[in-house]
């Protein structure tokens, strides 16, 4: 039976039966890759974020252009760029659905992969090993300290 409280063991099954950890170093290699894993999941989250913020951009820059000016008249409340001006322009709107298509086609794939890796973590720490559960923890740390500041860059 699988115990339900955290155990300081070096055995444990993590996911698939083929991951049975037995002694010091097979523990320290696993909790070196959930750790890893973890690493990637908080990445993979800023990556998802980043991406949908730069298509935002990119949509907004492509479909807000400033019209051109008039030149026959010199006054320069009429010469300065008004709401009017930033009309929405639709010179290629298909290469823009095709883009915003495939957009999504990514986002939802990093989505999937995001849920998935989540869940197996989770599954990672119900093993109720200790050991997992501090790999876990320390590379969420580590990933939230790595790639959430490259958020601010944007």
């Amino acid at each position: 039976m699988m115990p339900m409280s955290f155990e300081l063991s070096d055995t444990v099954t993590l996911l698939f039966d083929f991951w049975d950890v037995r002694g010091p170093a097979g523990m320290v290699l696993s909790v070196f890759v959930v750790f890893l894993l973890t690493v990637f999941y908080e990445v993979l989250k800023v990556w998802r974020v980043w991406l949908g913020v730069r298509h935002k951009m990119s949509l907004h820059e492509s479909r807000y252009a400033p019209s051109s000016s008039r030149c026959d008249n010199t006054s320069v409340l009429e010469a300065s760029p008004s709401e009017s001006s930033l009309t929405p322009i639709d010179s290629h709107p298909s290469a823009s659905n095709r883009h915003s298509l495939l957009m999504h086609i990514i986002q939802t794939i990093l989505h999937l992969m995001q849920v998935s890796l989540g869940y197996m973590l989770m599954l990672c720490v119900m093993s109720y090993n200790f050991w997992v559960f501090i790999g876990v923890i320390g590379g969420s740390t580590l990933g939230y300290f790595i790639s959430f500041p490259l958020l601010d860059q944007l």
